[in-house]
């Protein structure tokens, strides 16, 4: 396992899946439940269940039924990190053009909605994210726009980015670190939520939160990941 990346986590790509959305769909709602992160309990999200058989089945069945390794099926810590602090900071996005970077389950993306964010971009290469999203949306009651497009090193429209959990791997910590640097030389501010992850630009940013996150055993080995909310500097 390169680095420190969790169980199972395989690096993001541009995967284009089989399943038809509606297929999608239902995939999700026959794996996942509907719960509430343990560190963000005033949202819903469709999660797996600790140590689900998603994540134990093998890569080329993934493969063989359009599946990418389903990261929007569980809250990573940064995720849960970031959406804290957005939800206890409402000032950091309130009023604001927001981009949610890799945004998985949506999670940190509903915060900000929550928050008072003046308009929510989701992105993520995953197509079964953007399934995932519009379910959590609808079940938290709120809405932002999705695209599957890869953006990094792209010129987007928002005041935030916000990033949780993105440094795990180094081959994708080398595309996005250049990336969030001149996003936030242009005036963006760029918050990561990361859990202590290799590949963390510790020495560009300044820490604004820490918090203490209960994530799943089988993922992480560990019960409880000390998380921190950090801005690009």
């Amino acid at each position: 396992m390169e680095g420190d990346l969790p169980h199972g986590r395989a690096r993001r790509g541009a995967v284009s899946g089989r399943l038809s959305p509606e297929d999608a769909e239902e995939f999700i709602r026959t794996n996942t439940r509907l719960a509430s992160p343990p560190h963000v309990p005033e949202i819903q999200l469709h999660l797996a269940d600790e140590a689900h058989e998603l994540w134990q089945r093998t890569e080329e069945e993934l493969q063989q039924i359009g599946l990418p390794p389903p990261f929007w099926a569980f809250a990573w810590a940064g995720g849960q990190g970031l959406a804290r602090y957005v939800l206890d900071h409402p000032e950091s996005v309130r009023g604001k053009r927001v981009l949610d970077f890799a945004t998985g389950s949506g999670l940190v993306a509903i915060a900000a909605c929550r928050a008072g964010a003046g308009q929510v971009r989701a992105a993520d290469t995953d197509p079964f994210s953007a399934t995932a999203c519009r379910l959590n949306m609808k079940a938290n009651g709120v809405s932002f726009e999705c695209t599957c497009a890869d953006l990094v090193g792209t010129y987007v429209d928002c005041e935030v980015l916000l990033a949780g959990d993105v440094f795990y791997d180094r081959a994708l910590a080398a595309r996005v670190e250049p990336w969030f640097a001149k996003l936030a030389a242009q005036g963006v501010t760029v918050l990561v939520g990361d859990p202590g992850r290799a590949y963390l630009p510790k020495a560009r940013m300044d820490e604004l939160a820490v918090y203490s996150v209960p994530v799943t055993r089988a993922l992480e080995d560990a019960e409880i990941r000390r998380t921190t909310v950090w801005r690009f500097s």
